[in-house]
């Protein structure tokens, strides 16, 4: 199996990440190229073009060919929620409408009138109705754009366009389209109800296929239906059963959580639930939209000449509770579990004892306290272990704050491109590599370190830190 070479894109908001791994998991290969989007309307219209989301995937394929000389497989994850529309060719009619795009809140507005969110919920699992859905967009497009929505013959999420600009097949994977609040995950099958309501007909829809499954061949190289970025990251930690969740500090802080089925609806959470790639389960997916971000903050604007591990050393020396300072890490709102995007960031209990290293140290504690609510938030009393990816996980201090925190074992991974790993090990199942993708996370995915509670209390800190956030969010 170690011949074989297996290939996962990754395409985030805005940078495409490629890699190659061999059959025991060994990266052979990383191509990065970045790009910005295109913006206008206040930061409301966000663009991109969709010839140029190909090219680079185009660019990734022959990068890897010639450093590994040959694949076996190729699988692409993607953003959710971006959309293309084009014409029964496949040539595009209009930019690619990408997630963050906010242009289509009166038509949220309007699905939401008609259904209500518990409706919705139980036919998607998606508990709010926002501008990003793709539904609300096409209704936008339908109503501002009707010479672009009436010619428009094939409509694509992002994936489902790399895989027909790939392969030439017009197709889908039940993951990538849990959000697009027209797809009933419960079925597995588009809604022909919210389809009616939008103006859609299914024709114009791509035909679904399993996550895993050959679809087409770029190059001779089999291409295999991948699934939402976020799940393709908890893959490649290797999260297989519902005993672990994976957790990725970067810009933002993500959580995933594996379930058998969608929890009942509840108006006083806003936890999505999507589709998940190993068959027959689901996923949870919570997010605070501020993390390592926080981090890069304070060392840009306080500790400009010192490393990230220059700042770890001065923070472990500080005691745990960082001696009555907290900091409520706000600084673009909050998401979960309280939604509030008016709220800021602000340090409270500030003495003249406390010095740079203190600040440094509450900036990493309060991500620590947002995982441990957003853990009570999800009910993961269950959770024996947490994979972490991202900066976050790239040193010891920050591990250990969480562990302390949370009162779980966290484990970092030999592999920090998890989610291009986790989409080579969909790539290496679509060609029956392996025979399930649990099988392909116990053989490729390698824990480096281990952190396990050292017995540090944060009672009274996290304590402090949910009062503050009860008084100022």
């Amino acid at each position: 199996m170690t011949n074989e070479v297996f290939m996962g894109i990754d395409i985030g908001t805005t940078s495409v990440k490629a890699a190659a791994f061999d059959g025991s998991g060994k990266r052979l290969g990383l191509f990065t190229e970045d790009y910005a989007l295109d913006t206008s309307d206040g930061g409301r219209v966000i663009e991109f073009d969709p010839e140029k989301y190909a090219q680079i995937c185009f660019r990734a394929v022959d990068e890897m060919l010639a450093v590994c000389g040959h694949i076996d497989a190729i699988s692409v994850d993607t953003q959710g929620e971006t959309m293309i529309l084009a014409d029964a060719e496949g040539r595009p009619l209009a930019p690619a409408v990408v997630w963050l795009d906010n242009r289509a809140g009166e038509e949220a507005g309007m699905i939401k009138d008609r259904y209500g969110c518990e409706y919705v919920y139980g036919l998607t699992g998606q508990p709010e109705i926002t501008a990003g859905w793709p539904a609300s967009k096409l209704l936008w497009f339908r109503r501002r754009r009707p010479e672009v929505f009436e010619a428009a013959e094939k409509i694509f999420l992002l994936e489902d366009w790399i895989l027909f600009r790939l392969t030439g097949s017009f197709v889908t994977e039940p993951c990538i389209q849990s959000s697009s609040v027209y797809f009933d995950i419960k079925k597995g099958d588009f809604d022909s109800g919210m389809l009616d309501f939008i103006g859609v007909p299914r024709r114009k829809l791509p035909e679904i296929l399993p996550t895993g499954s050959v679809c087409g061949r770029y190059r001779g190289i089999p291409v295999v239906t991948g699934t939402l970025d976020q799940l393709a990251g908890t893959l490649g930690s290797g999260v297989a059963d519902g005993s672990e969740i994976s957790e990725m500090t970067g810009t933002i802080m993500a959580i995933c959580a594996m379930c058998d089925g969608i929890p009942p609806y509840s108006p006083d959470s806003i936890i999505p639930c999507h589709v998940h790639a190993v068959r027959g389960k689901y996923c949870r997916i919570l997010w605070s939209s501020t993390a390592g971000m926080a981090l890069k903050w304070f060392r840009t604007n306080f500790c400009e000449n010192m490393t990230f591990r220059q700042i770890d050393e001065a923070a472990v020396k500080v005691p745990a509770g960082c001696e009555g300072l907290t900091l409520l890490p706000y600084f673009t709102g909050s998401t979960m579990p309280r939604y509030n995007p008016d709220a800021t960031a602000s340090f409270t209990g500030i003495t003249l004892a406390h010095t740079r290293a203190h600040f440094a140290r509450a900036v990493m504690e309060s991500v620590a306290f947002m995982l441990r609510q957003d853990l009570e938030y999800l009910g993961a009393g269950g959770i024996r272990e947490i994979r972490i990816t991202g900066g976050g996980a790239s040193g010891t201090l920050w591990p250990q704050i969480k562990a302390d925190v949370t009162g779980k074992t966290l484990c970092t991974l030999t592999e920090s491109e998890t989610a291009c790993l986790g989409s080579a090990m969909i790539a290496a199942y679509g060609i029956s590599a392996f025979g399930s993708l649990s099988d392909a996370a116990k053989s490729l995915v390698r824990i480096k370190d281990r952190f396990t509670p050292s017995g540090a209390d944060y009672s009274e800190a996290y304590r402090r830190f949910c009062e503050a956030d009860r008084l100022l969010n």
